[in-house]
């Protein structure tokens, strides 16, 4: 009899350890993934919960999403962070509604032109929505294959292609069972073999893991710091964004200018909150929400 593979050995792990998710519930929808994929991004799971039963509960489908504003979004999209994930997720749902007759698409190519959806969010679309066999990978995966089969003991900042070929190695022929040990991949990084207090003992290939075999030597470059957030410019950009999304209307300059002490930072962030599409002027003296209200007239030439 042939020993266990990699896959199955995680799998069977993930099948009696995984956490109680809503969105991994049987006969969750690909809009409700779509979502959750989304707002998982650099988020914990305890923060998203809430966010996700709220928005689903107001937009169920792309296309009662996609009849709102993006101000709507962006307000329902409240202190989850990165809200410009709010936009796209808008314009996302647009194009389903205008490409797919507001179905969200089973095909990998169709899901990557959507805007918004990238390398990661699409293959985990289609490996959880639609049981496809795709290489899923994001930090965690990338951690937990770069230890247990390349014995190294960080996979580096970005996803490269050769992550995608490692991990796609790894996964079982069978669609429904590559989809399953996708999951199981995800899972084990994010609560076991975790970047800073791995737990090696509760690990399900602890015995075959080539990092704990060679003793698990620590990263030969400098450790990554988390970012700070006090006093940065994502700081501010967070609070006129709080102030302008608790309106009910265009919020004046002089508001704004309470926000934050420092004139010069502040001109920074709301600037900023403007080129990525956040945050709209009215007028001279007065900012809004994009799309929160009328249009405003282009300037004259």
């Amino acid at each position: 009899m042939s020993e266990p593979t990699f896959a199955t050995l995680v799998s069977r792990w993930y099948e009696h350890n995984a956490r109680d998710l809503p969105w991994r519930e049987p006969g969750t929808g690909a809009w409700a993934i779509l979502v959750s994929e989304v707002m998982l991004q650099q988020t914990p799971v305890v923060r998203v919960l809430p966010a996700w039963e709220a928005w689903l509960t107001r937009w169920p489908t792309p296309a009662a999403l996609a009849e709102d504003s993006p101000a709507e979004a962006i307000r329902m999209w409240g202190r989850l962070g990165y809200p410009r994930r709010a936009v796209r997720l808008r314009d996302c749902a647009v194009a389903i509604v205008e490409r797919h007759g507001g179905e969200v698409p089973d095909r990998l190519d169709q899901l990557l032109a959507l805007p918004g959806v990238g390398t990661y969010t699409a293959r985990a679309v289609a490996a959880f929505a639609y049981g496809q066999r795709h290489p899923v990978v994001d930090t965690n995966v990338r951690r937990v294959v770069c230890r247990a089969i390349a014995g190294e003991p960080d996979a580096g900042p970005a996803t490269r292609p050769a992550d995608l070929v490692a991990t796609e190695e790894l996964l079982p022929v069978e669609p429904a069972a590559a989809a399953l040990a996708s999951a199981a991949f995800m899972e084990l990084g994010a609560v076991v073999c975790t970047a800073r207090a791995p737990r090696c003992a509760a690990c399900p290939v602890e015995s075959v893991c080539a990092w704990r075999a060679s003793g698990r030597p620590a990263p030969a470059g400098p450790t990554r710091r988390p970012q700070r957030y006090a006093g940065t410019d994502r700081q501010v950009r967070g609070l006129l964004l709080a102030v302008l999304r608790d309106a009910p209307g265009p919020v004046p300059h002089q508001r704004l200018d309470q926000v934050w002490h420092d004139d010069v930072q502040r001109a920074r962030a709301l600037a900023g909150l403007v080129t990525d599409g956040l945050v709209e002027p009215v007028g001279e003296e007065s900012f809004r929400l994009i799309g929160d209200g009328p249009p405003v007239p282009l300037p004259r030439p």
